[in-house]
């Protein structure tokens, strides 16, 4: 049976959470990291998200990728690869920890400097945050049981915002 989307308000708790779940891989990746971000939904005060934590583990280069796959095993993260998107690598989170999503990203990655300045944008620009609230709960409800569709909605507003902060930061 499909996993059904759930949209839940904010939640004060969600920056301790991460906190929580990064340190353990700061930890055993060391100096691998040169940052540990927290991303995704859950790192805007305020926004509406899925209760999940999203991570990027920052490293130099993707030479530091397998070494870091490694070190990540030792805490049961399992790597999936980059799941067709360049730029970032994708593990499986231990079956023991609060469901998070964790992905390695060397330090000129595209998709590193999407997830941040997206994150950026809706931190800065509160009335965005709230509209991209509305949207997400719209879709899904629209798309309650069809997670592929409920991303595929959310894509052009998220590219739109994306394109937006990459230009207001010269990036573009």
């Amino acid at each position: 049976m499909p996993e059904q989307i759930v949209i839940v308000e904010y939640d004060p708790n969600w920056p301790s959470l991460f906190f929580k779940l990064k340190t353990p891989v700061a930890e055993v990746l060391g100096d691998l990291a040169l940052a540990i971000e927290h991303v995704g939904s859950t790192s805007v005060p305020g926004l509406a998200a899925k209760p999940i934590i999203d991570m990027d583990v920052v490293v130099a280069s993707t030479a530091y990728i397998r070494a870091t796959t490694l070190a990540l095993a030792t805490l049961g993260y399992v790597h999936e690869g980059d799941l067709g998107i360049e730029g970032r690598e994708a593990f499986l989170c231990p079956s023991n920890t609060p469901r998070h999503h964790l992905y390695v990203c060397p330090r000129d990655s595209k998709e590193l400097r999407r997830h941040l300045s997206f994150r950026d944008y809706l931190i800065k620009h509160s009335d965005e945050a709230h509209r991209y609230a509305r949207l997400k709960l719209e879709l899904a409800q629209k798309f309650a049981s069809n997670r592929q569709a409920y991303t595929d909605a959310k894509s052009e507003y998220i590219q739109m915002i994306t394109e937006r902060a990459l230009h207001d930061l010269g990036a573009i």
